[in-house]
């Protein structure tokens, strides 16, 4: 038998205010008696174009925030392994202090006064294990981790830093206290060209690939990894940043390079909307709902090109041009139907 909402829809929340703009009312539409205004709320999750690096490049590290980004290190195909150092302000990036040595598909964490730089390759096949400090300025040498390594992730602060995967494939863990790696417990996963995000104590490390592309991600509680929800696409050569409760995956390698972008919410990730430059082997930077995507390869060249992204916008939907009340509603967010008397 027919019901009463099949045949007349279902009826529109008729409220004084509009409600508390967040997850819980995405997609509803209400009558705001106060105004005499319908409207509905929607989440628009987006990528933007940032300023240009300086120099173009693809195997860099990345750390600070959207509004105060660190490049560093890389491989341009020219000068080859870079020591240069960028600074993002949220629109433009200018030249840091150099690092001491030129390294590319390098570790790195911290902010944009206090970044960490380790392990990398110095010149192929050689690897390094040294680290350096950055404070705002100049770069210094930290201390030296245990495993030489290229292709390995990073998440943390100069001060609480942490280093995992790698070539070998490795699934070696160094924790960083500002001044010495001591070893931590090993991925469940040996990997390289991974990424991560997280801290010291809750990281997260997810991607990558041993002969064959990892979904695969793990959690790390500060003295050992377990394994964490599955990334929708297996994915090489990608970036992240966030938390481990909050993060962000983006950009890399499938069957071809991907702008495809998944959140985090500590137990799995979902799919939001791809970066307008498709690349592998880039670097990120930022949090879940402010990241900052730089530099990697486009499978032609490498790029400078910077992407921000914004997964916080909620936006509060139009007005209809008719006012009216008794309303009633059907469809769906982003193809609905409202009809219903006039006031």
């Amino acid at each position: 038998m027919t019901t009463y909402n099949q045949l007349a829809g279902y009826r529109v929340n008729y409220l004084s205010a509009d409600p508390t703009l967040n997850s819980g009312n995405e997609g509803q539409v209400w009558y705001n008696s106060t105004t005499g205004k319908l409207r509905s709320l929607v989440q628009i999750k987006s990528w933007s174009a940032g300023g240009n690096m300086g120099t173009a490049r693809r195997g860099l590290a990345g750390a600070g925030t959207q509004t105060e980004g660190l490049a560093f290190g890389g491989y341009d195909g020219i000068t080859m392994y870079l020591t240069t150092t960028e600074e993002y302000n949220g629109s433009s990036w200018t030249a840091g202090g150099n690092l001491t040595n030129a390294r590319s598909y390098l570790g790195g964490c911290g902010t944009q006064t206090a970044g960490l730089a380790f392990a990398g390759s110095i010149s192929y096949p050689t690897t390094s294990n040294s680290s350096e400090e950055y404070n705002g300025s100049t770069w210094t040498a930290g201390g030296n981790l245990a495993t030489s390594r290229r292709y390995l992730a990073g998440c943390g602060t100069q001060t609480a830093g942490l280093g995992f995967g790698g070539n070998g494939p490795s699934s070696a863990t160094e924790e960083y206290d500002g001044s010495a790696w001591t070893a931590g417990g090993n991925l469940g996963t040996a990997r390289f060209s991974l990424a991560g995000a997280g801290t010291q104590t809750a990281g997260l490390a997810f991607g990558g690939q041993n002969g064959t592309f990892y979904s695969s991600t793990e959690e790390y509680d500060g003295s050992t990894w377990a394994g964490g929800g599955s990334l929708n696409t297996a994915t090489n050569d990608l970036a992240g940043c966030g938390l481990q409760t909050a993060g962000l995956a983006f950009g890399g390698y499938t069957t071809a390079n991907t702008g495809a972008t998944q959140e985090y919410n500590g137990t799995s990730w979902t799919t939001s909307t791809s970066m307008t430059t498709a690349r592998r082997d880039l670097a990120g930077a930022g949090t879940k709902t402010a990241g900052l995507a730089f530099g990697g390869y486009t499978g032609t060249v490498n790029t400078a090109a910077t992407e921000e992204y914004d997964g916080s916008a909620w936006t509060v939907g139009g007005n209809m041009g008719t006012a009216r009340d008794s309303l009633r509603g059907a469809g769906l967010q982003t193809a609905g139907l409202a009809f219903g008397c006039e006031a």
